[in-house]
């Protein structure tokens, strides 16, 4: 299983970016799918998530600006970011998982993205 991550860069603040996520290769399924983000010098930070039984959910400090879909399970999952502010800057991080094709879970983080916020 690959996780290819996209859609990072340089944006002004006020700016938006969509990042995605997609597992290819020896993937059956997919029922969970998250991002997090990490700034430099700071820890890990959950974002949100999108599960098949649950649906999309972002944490309380982010929603109004950050929407995470997918493309109805087929195994891609969207961060939507909206009104980005300097501190968004971080590399952001999608994990995945799911079964494989003979019915083995997994469970992968992607090697992330940078997303800088400047003017």
């Amino acid at each position: 299983v690959q996780l290819q991550a996209s859609g990072g860069g340089l944006v002004q603040p006020g700016g938006s970016l969509r990042l995605s996520c997609r597992a290819d290769g020896n993937v059956f399924a997919t029922n969970y799918m998250a991002w997090s983000r990490q700034a430099p010098g700071k820890g890990r930070e959950f974002i949100g998530h999108v599960t098949s039984s649950s649906g999309a959910s972002v944490v309380d400090s982010l929603k109004g600006r950050f929407t995470i879909s997918t493309d109805n399970g087929k195994g891609t999952a969207y961060l939507q970011m909206n009104m980005l502010r300097v501190e968004d800057t971080a590399v952001y991080l999608c994990n995945v998982r799911g079964l494989q094709n003979d019915y083995s879970g997994f469970d992968y983080w992607g090697q992330g993205t940078q997303v800088t916020v400047s003017s």
